[in-house]
């Protein structure tokens, strides 16, 4: 199901989530922002929701990759 995970660079996946997944760097990374909006409850306009999602996919897809090498356990 997941074989198309494994033709993704791991170099490219993680440049992408340091990038990507972190812009704007100042005055906080964005992705963060969000999940602290999300902790507080406070992520509830559509275009911080969509926000979230643009910057958390990176995360998640390195996420994906790193358990498909066997180097994250998410059990």
């Amino acid at each position: 199901m997941f074989d198309w995970l494994d033709h993704l660079s791991l170099g490219l996946l993680l440049i992408i989530a340091l990038t990507l997944g972190l812009a704007p760097f100042v005055p906080e990374p964005h992705v963060w922002e969000k999940l602290k909006m999300l902790a507080d409850g406070t992520l509830v306009r559509p275009i911080d929701i969509f926000d979230l999602l643009l910057h958390g996919i990176p995360w998640l897809l390195l996420l994906a990759k790193l358990g498909r090498l066997g180097w994250v356990r998410l059990r």
